[in-house]
């Protein structure tokens, strides 16, 4: 049997998209192994296990995840090795000297995501990203997960495939049915919590909405990108702290079970980077989960979420049009229902992974027999 290496040194041991997706589906037609930082060794559901250092800044990572990574995998002699970040890319050529064939992954574009990152942001790193990304465009295999990215990765050398990141029905319905304690209107939020996210827009609808409904509670699940004083500094957090529970990040089967006994799913982007053209992975989710969605007015969201008519399309700087959404899933719980139930429709019509599936077992066919 072919073997394969997924293999990222930035995602978490309970990605979604690797883990309850990609590894899944590759398992019943290859050897699958999977390489994260803190996975664990051994063997799980038909995987193979590999555990990683996990390090938050590049330069560590490159330093001392990466040799691990190597001495790890590259004894593997993968057939396909699937990398997700491209600071992988230098190590994916000593895979591909070593006889693999590399699919390098591409989840954002970064030539826009650079003006508002954080960290990892040197100019240096920023020069070697594109001198190292200009060489995977023409030596590996591309898999896109928008095709909004098309529009920056054109003239490849090989050929290449857009697997978006819709949901998978089993998964979110196998790990959303246990029941959390419920103390008032639940509002459910799951991805990095940041300012380009709108975190300052959701604090301060809170505040506002908290007023006419006190027990309302918003439950943000994800990494917190803010400083504790930049939180503080955010209008209307003092009136809304207690309303508010940061869960940091969360294994999908801890935090889902929130998910189905909340009023509604948030799902706020800034116009900044490349949001306005690429989907968040939890637009798709809350649909499948049957929340009705609050957006961002972008027209390619607006395509999909009034198209379906599951949700409301807001500015996302706008708090009170937030506060007025929320208040309307809250207080008109049939219409609610019903924003659920066209969501969870579009989804197992057009937005699961069943349809990526395919594409993604074609992608690989076709790769093994080039």
């Amino acid at each position: 049997m072919k073997r394969v290496l997924l293999l990222s040194t930035v995602h978490p041991s309970a990605d979604s998209r690797i883990m309850y997706k990609i590894a899944p589906s590759l398992r019943n037609h290859y050897e699958v192994f999977c390489a994260l930082p803190g996975l664990g060794s051994g063997m799980k559901e038909g995987l193979h296990l590999i555990d990683l250092p996990k390090f938050g800044r590049l330069l560590p990572r490159i330093l001392f995840a990466h040799p691990v990574a190597l001495f790890k995998c590259l004894r593997l002699r993968a057939d396909i090795v699937h990398i997700f970040v491209p600071e992988l890319i230098p190590m994916a050529f000593l895979f591909r000297w070593a006889g693999a064939k590399v699919v390098y992954e591409v989840q954002e574009n970064l030539f826009k995501k650079f003006a508002i990152k954080r960290y990892n942001n040197n100019p240096v790193f920023r020069q070697l990203f594109r001198f190292f990304d200009s060489l995977a465009r023409r030596k590996f295999h591309c898999a896109f997960t928008d095709h909004a990215y098309l529009e920056e990765y054109h003239h490849l050398a090989k050929p290449f495939v857009v697997i978006h990141n819709y949901v998978s029905l089993p998964v979110m319905d196998s790990l959303a049915h246990e029941r959390v304690p419920v103390h008032g209107p639940e509002i459910f939020y799951l991805g990095v919590v940041s300012m380009e996210r709108c975190l300052d827009t959701m604090i301060n609808a809170m505040a506002i909405l908290k007023n006419s409904h006190p027990g309302c509670h918003l439950h943000l699940f994800g990494p917190v990108r803010v400083s504790q004083t930049e939180l503080e500094a955010i209008a209307g957090y003092q009136q809304a702290r207690n309303n508010i529970t940061f869960h940091g990040y969360t294994d999908q089967k801890l935090a889902l079970p929130y998910a189905r006994q909340s009023v509604a799913g948030i799902a706020l982007l800034k116009p900044v980077a490349d949001y306005p053209e690429s989907f968040p992975t939890k637009l798709f989710e809350y649909m499948a989960l049957q929340l009705p969605v609050i957006t961002s007015d972008f027209p390619a969201y607006r395509q999909i979420v009034e198209g379906a008519q599951c949700g409301f399309c807001i500015s996302p700087c706008n708090a009170e049009m937030l506060r007025e959404a929320l208040e309307c899933c809250i207080t008109d719980s049939a219409l609610g229902q019903q924003m659920g139930k066209n969501g969870r429709k579009a989804a197992e019509a057009y937005y699961n992974w069943a349809t990526e599936e395919a594409k993604l077992l074609s992608f690989y066919s076709d790769i093994f027999n080039s």
